[in-house]
């Protein structure tokens, strides 16, 4: 684990106490179950007790937040789809109509899609949070993709809008985004900030053929040889884009207020990782939906020490995979807060819970 870095401070997060974790367990094996018999949902009821501790876990309230945002790269031909696909599926999204108010009407989410750098002015639209930074950044093959202030910015906003919405009862933050080309930011923060070679980090993206990613990685190679940036917040500035950067803001926001946040795919587990690159201790805060099919994610996993709960071949992002494990949060908080123990049903002592 990286050491804690001197900046920047956008909130304060204190760390789970791991000191708890035998204690849970040892509720958990005294449940009127065989001891290690529900698997990993033992596992995630546990993290989810030190999360919330010293209260009892709550899962009843999720909200997916999706953050869109227009990339500049996406000007060199990296995605199959052109830029301005952006606006049309966040058009859907709002209109509920897309694959990701689907999974969420499934799994009971509320969804919140915010504009955090859409390279058009949105007329002003109920579900549409308007927190745009810029009209999406600049091509990081050439520059920067973003100013540092920027980044600090996107970032900021994020923090201050899911510590609003976790104040105002929200039990379970889930983490998507749409944004064409922003595997490819995603592929050079996993490079950089990973320590793993670009070509192991780019892959189809969209749905690119073999000569799609192939170019797409010529791109991405240029814009890594453009800097040396190494410091979570250089490094996405350089190669992120707003949603990105809004994604680990919420990161950092739901571990701030004491609550998990369900990480989506390859593109959110990025951003996860920029968050716990700045404050390694929102590490314990985040839970990794599914494996993305994604090349490259799997580097990001193995960097967090991060194993997903389901592996379904998904890669549209958008929040779907992490939508999915919300049911998982709520069958794992009720191990801990509905489930009888085995000496009161040996006993015959069960009454009415109260």
């Amino acid at each position: 684990m990286h050491a804690a870095l001197p900046a920047p401070h956008f909130c304060t997060i204190d760390a789970v106490d791991h000191a708890l974790e035998p204690i849970l367990r040892g509720r958990i094996d005294a449940k009127a179950k065989p001891p290690g018999s529900l698997g990993r949902l033992e596992d995630l009821a546990v993290q989810l007790g030190m999360i919330w501790h010293p209260m009892p876990p709550r899962a009843e309230r999720a909200t997916v937040f999706i953050f869109a945002a227009d990339h500049g790269i996406a000007a060199e031909s990296v995605s199959p789809y052109p830029a301005s696909v952006t606006r049309s599926m966040v058009s859907a999204y709002l209109a509920g109509c897309a694959g990701m108010n689907v999974l969420a009407k499934a799994a009971g989410a509320d969804v919140c899609v915010v504009d955090a750098g859409i390279d058009d002015d949105l007329p002003p639209c109920p579900g549409l949070i308007d927190r745009k930074i810029a009209r999406g950044t600049r091509n990081a093959s050439r520059e920067p993709a973003m100013t540092t202030d920027q980044a600090r910015r996107a970032i900021a906003a994020a923090v201050t809008l899911v510590c609003d919405a976790i104040d105002g009862g929200i039990d379970i933050v889930a983490i998507g985004e749409m944004g064409i080309g922003n595997t490819t930011s995603a592929a050079l923060i996993t490079h950089r900030l990973a320590a793993a070679p670009i070509a192991d980090c780019v892959g189809r993206g969209a749905g690119l053929d073999a000569a799609g990613v192939a170019h797409k990685l010529a791109v991405a190679a240029q814009a890594a040889a453009r800097t040396t940036a190494t410091a979570p917040l250089d490094v996405l500035a350089e190669f992120g884009g707003f949603e990105i950067a809004m994604m680990a803001g919420a990161v950092l926001a739901a571990a701030a207020r004491r609550r998990p946040v369900v990480i989506d795919g390859f593109i959110a587990s990025a951003a996860a990782l920029v968050a716990v690159r700045l404050h390694p201790e929102a590490r314990d805060y985040c839970v990794f939906s599914h494996r993305s099919a994604e090349r490259g994610h799997k580097i990001l996993l193995e960097t967090m020490a991060a194993t997903p709960y389901l592996d379904l071949g998904l890669r549209l992002g958008e929040g779907t995979g992490a939508l999915m494990a919300i049911p998982l949060l709520r069958a794992a908080a009720g191990i801990l807060t509905d489930f009888a123990d085995l000496s009161d049903v040996l006993a015959g002592t069960l009454g009415r819970r109260s």
